[in-house]
């Protein structure tokens, strides 16, 4: 799962000249003080973020030990400052502010996945390890015991759990892929240790109850609104995990795959079985109409990587988007150097909150990167529609309206669409639409208990719930209890298979992912009736159509600057997130599936 930058996530120099409030104020304070110091605080804090987002850019681009040093170094101004900044923000307690002046005061907590303690010596030290194990999963090779061949990286990894139908090989390259991540343990312990300690000095309970203060609501009431959520969408997941299971069982037979059993992971054709769609060929329905091959049309059509990113960009034009700047395509990564090591996993950055924008992506020529460039490019949009807003309000509605507003693109990614856009020929009719449905299902429905279960562990391992002695056990537990998967070999506590999955030691919440699996429907749906269409939500493309593009311009120039309600209702005329459009999408699969399991064992 892709992932935006905004190093606004992290944290300044001890030296760094701060003014005391303290020191400098004897009196009562004011409100106009207040809006002076948050001003001041964001105009700094912009400058640090900028500094810090290039060092993180020059680490993941050209992974050594020294530009870890300097994106540590960077991640640790940061982590000061703010915690500084946000300290003195306490002087303000209980004035009556301004709307906006009130929520850059909240947002300057809760915009943060980080937060470093006071003490100098432990700011240094939880801004080298964070740059440490993310350096740890960019660099991670498989090196097989006692052979003298290659090594394999992620990406060779991952090509092996997608392509393979042999067992034994699926196997080795899955539990391969995890020899990266035990020396992580006790890096990640440490960070818990020190982030909880930031995380309390700025009152909260421990670090996940910071990040599920960012949502408009108390903790408490959004781990209830997720949970209604998923609650909305479980019947469907559960169709969904009882059909394929069933088709596994007819390829690998009951031994490897049990009826009424969680399904072993590494038969799933993704490294950490959060999207199925790799395993269609296994799953498919049979007879389905004759469909399309669009990874077969890029290559066969000689679409380079460059061109990839061309078709996304056009996609926002044709919405009355302003192109990319010149510098996106000169300064960002678009394939694997074959120099040095550099983090693959794709991410959109906007270094300077103002138009130096970017995407870090290894692109292959394959159907699947070909919606990632559109994700991807969905964050760069999204942060230069909100760069005029202050420094504090430059991030998304919600980090779950980030997500989605990429995938949301991807859903017009149609037949239609790729008529349109030259790709097909012709129109495929509806023979295929259960086809199509079925593939976009293994993608976006099999992902949403993954979405949710990330952070339910990270949750209960910040609160204390789930000790170091249980990190690898409580990890498997939440798998099966969601998403009804287990491990293919025996899992023990040497092991760290949480940190096998890049937001975990990049200490990127996760919760956002799932969220936007919901929104992007919701918002998939309001744009498609905003542009009149009536037909089946699946066959929707908003491509080319000026109108629904300024709709969603107006959504995104918000930024941050108004509770997610606010601009959900600008975007949808709804103030809810509802799982409402996402099962409408799905409602003939759902149909489809249940009459395919009929006499099966569902359920684990």
């Amino acid at each position: 799962m892709q992932v935006f930058r905004r190093v606004g996530v992290f944290l300044v120099a001890v030296g760094m000249m701060i003014p005391s409030q303290n020191c400098r104020q004897s009196t009562p304070p004011t409100a106009e003080e207040a809006r002076r110091f948050i001003e001041e605080a964001e105009l700094h804090l912009q400058e640090l973020w900028t500094k810090a987002e290039r060092a993180a850019w020059i680490q993941s681009t050209y992974i050594t030990y020294d530009t870890q040093l300097v994106a540590a170094d960077a991640h640790r101004e940061v982590l000061a400052a703010t915690l500084e900044y946000a300290k003195q923000a306490r002087r303000f307690e209980g004035l009556e502010l301004p709307a906006d002046v009130a929520r850059k005061f909240r947002l300057l907590k809760t915009s943060l996945s980080l937060i470093a303690p006071s003490d100098s010596e432990k700011q240094a030290e939880l801004a080298r390890i964070s740059s440490e194990m993310e350096a740890m999963y960019g660099s991670g090779k498989y090196c097989p015991e006692g052979s003298d061949g290659p090594c394999y990286d992620l990406q060779d990894l991952s090509r092996v759990l997608a392509e393979s139908r042999n067992p034994e090989e699926l196997i080795k390259a899955w539990a391969g892929w995890r020899t990266v991540s035990p020396p992580m343990r006790p890096l990640y312990r440490r960070f818990v240790e020190l982030a909880n300690e930031g995380a309390r000095e700025l009152g909260f309970a421990d670090l996940g109850e910071l990040w599920r203060s960012g949502y408009d609501m108390s903790p408490q009431e959004f781990e209830a609104e997720v949970e209604r959520l998923w609650a909305e969408v479980k019947p469907l997941y559960d169709s969904l995990h009882c059909y394929v299971r069933g088709r596994l069982v007819e390829r690998y037979g009951e031994d490897r795959v049990r009826p009424g059993e969680a399904i072993p992971a590494h038969l799933l054709g993704n490294m950490w079985a959060q999207q199925w769609t790799n395993v269609y060929d296994l799953v498919g329905i049979p007879g389905a109409g004759p469909g399309y091959d669009l990874t077969k049309i890029l290559r066969e059509r000689g679409i380079d990587e460059r061109e990839m990113v061309r078709f996304g960009e056009r996609f926002f034009t044709s919405l009355t988007f302003d192109p990319l700047p010149e510098t996106f395509w000169e300064r960002s990564l678009f394939t694997k150097p074959q120099d040095r090591e550099v983090v693959c996993h794709a991410s959109a950055w906007d270094i300077d909150g103002v138009d130096d924008l970017r995407i870090k992506m290894c692109i292959e020529i394959t159907a699947d990167d070909f919606v990632t460039v559109h994700h991807e490019l969905g964050h760069n949009f999204y942060q230069r529609a909100y760069s005029k807003q202050p420094p504090l309000f430059r991030a998304g509605a919600h980090d779950g309206f980030h997500e989605a507003v990429g995938d949301t693109i991807a859903l017009s990614i149609t037949p239609e669409y790729l008529h349109r856009v030259g790709l097909l020929d012709q129109v495929p009719g509806d023979e295929g639409d259960l086809e199509l449905l079925l593939r976009t299902a293994l993608d976006k429905v099999a992902f949403l208990p993954f979405g949710l279960l990330v952070d339910q562990w990270r949750w209960k391992v910040f609160s204390g719930e789930i000790p170091p002695e249980r990190y690898n056990q409580a990890w498997w537990e939440l798998r099966e209890k969601y998403q009804g998967v287990r491990p293919p070999l025996e899992r023990s506590e040497d092991d760290f298979d949480p940190g096998a999955k890049y937001h975990v030691p990049a200490n990127t919440p996760y919760t956002r992912y799932f969220l936007a699996h919901i929104l992007q429907f919701q918002f998939h749906r309001a744009l498609c009736r905003a542009a009149g269409y009536e037909g089946p939500l699946h066959r929707c493309s908003i491509y080319d159509n000026p109108e629904v593009g300024r709709r969603l311009k107006a959504a995104l120039e918000m930024g941050a600057g108004r509770p997610w309600p606010d601009v959900l209702e600008v975007l949808t005329g709804e103030r809810g997130m509802s799982a409402e459009a996402l099962l409408e999408y799905f409602a003939p699969l759902k149909a489809w599936l249940d009459e395919q399991n009929r006499g099966r064992p569902c359920g684990w």
